[in-house]
Parts: structure tokens; sequence; C-alpha cells
């Protein structure tokens, strides 16, 4: 009881209020303590009531104080606002700060001038050139009103009117934004639909801005046509997408569509540099350039590096934005290294390819980077050819070494270049191990700067070509004269014919020429035989034989008959096993050839009647046939075989690379044909 009433005391309890005297947090916690788990000893208790009157006076003197001492942090927290990016900081507010897009802001304003404004508006691009920021200007264009309050739509708002403020901080009741990729369904589409029935409110349009609407469902598509094309005056409809070509035409043909450009690397290096003057960076114009190289295209992704860029520069305490730092940063080669390496490779070093390899991997330059920038060289010394002005570089000794190699070099062995590097760039990129593909690459590179150019090998060649005609052919030895043959044989009306391909080809007889009598058994002639006769000169007979080349060529076309009315496996045969002795019309006398055992005798003579549709008779020797068809097409492939082996070119070629080979098709001859010479059926 004592303790209570010490701890209570007779003081009212707001005269304990008015003196302060305000239980700490540490008493409160001590004393939530206490009632779970008790006190472990009564001096906890007496020890705050022995400095009674002295806290009395300290909250009073600290209460004094506490205005000043809180007005301290208030005054520097102000100017503390969060962080914001430099590509939400400097996010376009008007449309002369939205650059590279000068044909959409010049038909914009145009449109506004003469009020023909469409409905809906479809802006499309790649990533970070404006196409959010052009939505979000075309509503603050549509709706300003100016400072007074009495303006109409105009292409420069004012951006001090409530509408325009609103706008700029996403806040206006009139212009909804809306991500179509997670507003997919026909749900959402359907308060849109039910939304753009009533007017708005402050605003002089209801705007629906709908971001990457290529993400809407086909159904979603299909729900917001009706009101697409036939929306109520006072709505407009802003696309934005990156992927045009997933949107259905049906929207298409309804909107009005813009296509954003990338933005060139000159303006994004001088947009950058701009930027650095506001926020009061140094950066080196090489590094601005490297970074809007990186950028491709792309002001929100420039941004991005530049804001990587002047954190990482702060680092070393120079503040400044340094092109070695930015290389490093980007992992980037270093431009004097790639032209180090492009000297080894065209000078055919390949030690020092390989060395500078590995200290720029060591470094952290990925190896497609190397290939990536040996391929930019090339291309600017391209450039450098076509154009004959001064290469464009950031630095004398660049300009100087691109200019050198342009004049040294050919034009094919500048695209030779690109076209290897292209090749291993690809290999590059999809090897399992890049730095071993990026050495092999390299390497493949250097060596093939030693083969000579195609249109110099070819005059070689020539060259070669025209020594060898000219030189004098050696002298060769009298050949005699080729022997006779006998006159023919028996059975055998034309013994020319049967020696086509075995000891070569006589003459061809007219064919109004009668063939010489031949007798089955020689026989020794008398003086009445020697004596000319009129009467014993025998009639031509009906069937005359043909000379040799017209006996293969109506042969040929017999037989390509035959695969169509006989079948393939008759005209194969044909082809393959039957010498040609003597062929008339029903009259086919052949010998068989060599590794052949079958009899084919009835299965000629059937497939001729079904070829010609006429009886046939077919009779077999032992010898003195022609080739056949498959023998004949054989022959003559080794003969141009021989042939091309022997022309100048090909033995220039031979002559000047030691040890080439000449690569021959090892594929059997073609044969067969379809329908040559005359046709055998009736």
């Amino acid at each position: 009881m004592i303790d209570s009433q010490d701890t209570s005391g007779d003081t009212p309890p707001w005269d304990t209020e008015d003196e302060g005297d305000v239980p700490s947090a540490a008493e409160l916690e001590a004393a939530g303590q206490g009632s779970m788990f008790g006190d472990p000893a009564p001096a906890a208790v007496d020890a705050p009531v022995a400095p009674v009157p002295e806290p009395v006076s300290e909250p009073v003197r600290e209460s004094a104080a506490a205005p000043k001492a809180a007005a301290a942090p208030s005054a520097s927290a102000v100017p503390a606002q969060p962080y914001r990016v430099l590509a939400r900081k400097y996010r376009p507010q008007t449309f002369d700060e939205l650059i590279g897009q000068e044909a959409m802001v010049r038909t914009l304003a145009n449109a506004i001038k003469r009020d023909r404004l469409a409905h809906a508006f479809l802006m499309t691009g790649v990533r970070g050139v404006g196409k959010t920021s052009t939505a979000r200007l075309i509503a603050k264009a549509l709706n300003c009103i100016g400072p007074d309050g009495q303006g109409g739509p105009t292409i420069s708002p004012c951006g001090v009117c409530e509408p325009c403020r609103a706008i700029a901080e996403g806040r206006h009741i009139d212009v909804i934004e809306m991500d179509a990729a997670s507003h997919t369904g026909v749900d959402d589409v359907r308060e849109i639909i039910e939304a753009v029935r009533y007017a708005a409110v402050s605003a002089r349009y209801k705007i629906y801005i709908i971001d990457e609407v290529h993400m809407l469902s086909r159904n979603a598509f299909n729900a917001l046509l009706k009101t697409l094309e036939e929306p109520p005056a006072h709505v407009k409809f802003l696309f934005a997408t990156t992927e045009v070509d997933k949107l259905p035409v049906t929207v298409l043909s309804r909107c009005q569509r813009f296509d954003l450009r990338r933005i060139p690397t000159p303006m994004l290096a001088e947009h950058f540099a701009g930027i650095c003057a506001k926020e009061g960076v140094e950066a080196e114009p090489e590094a601005l350039a490297m970074v809007a190289a990186a950028a491709e295209g792309s002001v929100r992704d420039g941004l991005s590096i530049l804001d990587q860029a002047i954190a990482h520069a702060d680092l070393d305490g120079e503040g400044q934005v340094r092109a070695e730092k930015v290389r490093d940063m980007l992992g980037l080669s270093d431009k004097s290294v790639q032209r180090e390496l492009l000297a080894q490779l065209l000078d055919g070093k390949g030690a020092g390819v390989l060395d500078i390899v590995a200290r720029q991997f060591a470094l952290g330059v990925e190896p497609v980077a190397l290939l990536r920038g040996q391929m930019e060289l090339a291309h600017r010394i391209a450039l450098a050819q076509v154009s004959g002005a001064e290469p464009d570089a950031h630095s004398a000794e660049e300009r100087a070494a691109i200019a050198s190699w342009a004049q040294t070099l050919t034009a094919g062995q500048v695209h030779r270049l690109w076209q290897l590097l292209l090749k291993g760039h690809e290999e590059v990129k999809s090897a399992p191990d890049p730095l071993v593909a990026a050495q092999m690459a390299l390497l493949r590179i250097m060596h093939a700067s030693d083969m000579p150019d195609p249109g110099a090998l070819v005059k070689r060649l020539e060259g070669l070509a025209l020594r060898i005609q000219t030189a004098p052919a050696p002298v060769s030895a009298p050949t005699a004269p080729a022997p006779t043959t006998p006159a023919g044989s028996a059975a055998m009306p034309v013994p020319a014919t049967l020696t086509h391909g075995a000891g070569g080809e006589p003459a061809a007889r007219p064919l109004d020429e009668p063939a010489p009598a031949t007798s089955a058994t020689p026989e020794v002639p008398t003086a009445a035989d020697a004596a000319p006769s009129p009467a014993a000169v025998p009639a031509p007979a009906p069937s005359m034989a043909l000379p040799a080349h017209l006996v293969a060529e109506k042969w040929d076309s017999l037989v390509d008959e035959a695969e169509e009315f006989a079948g393939p496996t008759v005209a194969n045969i044909m082809r393959m096993q039957v010498r040609v002795i003597e062929l008339a019309h029903g009259l086919l006398r052949y010998e068989h050839a060599p590794g052949f055992r079958d009899d084919i005798t009835a299965l000629l003579r059937d497939g001729l009647a079904k070829t010609t549709g006429q009886r046939w008779e077919v009779e077999r020797r032992e010898s003195g046939g022609a080739p056949t068809i498959v023998e004949r097409a054989e022959a003559a492939k080794v003969a141009a075989s021989q042939a091309l082996r022997a022309a100048p070119l090909v033995e220039a070629t031979l002559a000047a690379f030691p040890g080439a080979e000449l690569i021959e098709d090892e594929r059997p001859a073609a044969i067969g044909g379809g329908g040559r010479g005359r046709n055998w059926r009736r």
C-alpha cells in the first residue's frame, strides 16, 4: 500500500500531465515486463522515485529546445527527395523535347491546326523511343486550356494549367492509362465500353491510353472493335505497342498509325551531353558516343546506361565519365586494341592474335565483343573506300588507321574479311566455349588473308593457260596407218556397224548405197564371178542397215519408249545387257554383254512387241555387237574427264596449286531419256 501511495501520490492526474511527468518507453516496457514476470526487487521501484524533482525541470528545458532541434532536421529534409533515375526525370514534357520524331510531330501539329483529329492513334516502335510519352503528350495537347483557362487544343501544351499538371502527374480523372499486359481479358475491355458512354468530368476529351496493346486477347480485341470504330465524340484512344504485327488487321485499319523510328547515334550522344550538363557531370565525347552506340537507338536504354556510367565514374573520386571507365563497364574492347588486333590479322601474326585475345579475355571482354569490334572496323573501312572522304572517328589516330587500310586493301579483300568475321561471329555465339571458337575463327581469318584474291587468281590462271597454249608442242613419232579390217562376216550385212566403239568408227555409208553381198561360206571367186554383170547386182535389202551412230540413236529412242510401255525392268535390261549388232523394223540381232548368264531373247521379244505393237525377230550372236547404253555412258564420262584434265585452264590450276586434286562426280552415269528420235510405235 505504501508503494502504491508513493507511486500515485496525492497529486491529481491533470496536474501530473501539466508537469510533463509521463513515463518513458523504457519505463513502460519495464512495467509490462514486471506485470508479466513479477518485480525482482523493490529497489527497482524506489530508483525512479528519488529523482522526482529533477525530471520535472528537465522536460521543461527540453521542451523549449525541442522546436529548435526539430527545425534543424526539417530544413535539411525538405530537399532530400527520393532519387529518380534519368529516364524518368528527363521524360519529355513537350513535343519540343521529343527527339527524333519530327515527322510525327509535324503530322499531329497540322491535324490540330486543321481540326482533323482522329479518334484512335497507334504508336509503334522499338523500346524506349517515346511511345508512351507521346501518348501522354497527345493527351495534354488535346486537353490543355492554357494559363488563362481559355485555350484550346495545341501542339505546344502550356504545362501550367490544371489538366497539364494533372496529366503529367498521372492523376487526371479523364485520362485513363491501362496496362494491357495485366488487363488482357474481355472483362477489362467491357469496363471501357461501359465507361465511354459518360462524358468527361473536367477535361475536353476522355482519353484511354492502352500500353502494350498487343497483349490483349483475341476476344478482347473483338469486343473492342465496335467501340473503336464508332466511339463517342468525347473519347480518344491512344495505343502503344512494340509488336505491331501481333495486332489484328481490323484494329490497325481503325487507327491512325505512327511508326516511331530509332534515334540516330549522333543525336543520342548530343542529347546525353545536354543531360550531363544539366546534371553537372563532366563526360568525354567518346564516352557519350559509346553509351549512345550501346543504346541501339533507344533513349531509355541510353539514359539507363548513362545513369550507371555516372555512378561508376564517382567511385574513383574524379566525377568524370571517361571512355575508359565506360568501356570497362560495358565490357567493350578498347578501340586501340581492336586496331592492333586487325593489324595482326592482316600481317599474319598468329602469336600476336592469340596474345591479344587472351589479354582482352582476362580483362573481362567477351569473345563475341572482340569479333563485333572487328566487324565494325571492316564496315568503316568499306564505307571509307566507297565515300572517299575522311573516316568518321573520335581520334586522329583512328582516322589515320582506317584511311590507311582503305587505301591498301581492295574492296574484295574487305568484303571477304566481313564474310569471315560474320561467320566467326555466328560460331562464337553458338559455341560451347566462346573463347576457343573466337581463337579458331580469328586464326582462320588470318590464314585466309594469305590466299590470293579470286579476281587475281583468275588472272593468274588465265596467264598460265596462255603460256601453256603458246608453248611449242613436243615432236611425236609418226603413227602407222590403221590396218584394214575384213569386209564382213556371215549374216552381217553391214560390217561397219560391228566396229563401233571397238576399233574406231569408219566413215558412214549413205543410206541409199546398197549393202555389199555377203556369203555365209567363203568361196573362191571364178572368172565368171569376177566379170561384172548388171543382172548379178543384188537388189537392196528391204531392211537396210544403218551406220553405227544412227543405230545407237535409234536404239536409245526405242529403249526410252520400252520403259514407258514394257516397264522399267525390260528397259534396264536393254540398257545394260544388249549390245546391238543389227537393228531394223521387226529385226534385232544382239550380243549379250559379258557378266550376264540369263537368256533374255524371249524377254526382249515380248518387250519390243509391247513397245511397237508388232512382232519382232530377235537373234542372239556371240560377238560383234556395239557397246551397251551403259557402256557408252561410262566411256563418255571417262572421255569427258580426260578432256577436262587436258584443258589448259585446269592444267594451269593444277600447276599453280601443287598437290591439288580434281574432285569428280562418283555417281553412275545418267542413262535413259525422254522420247528421243523416231516413234517406233504404230
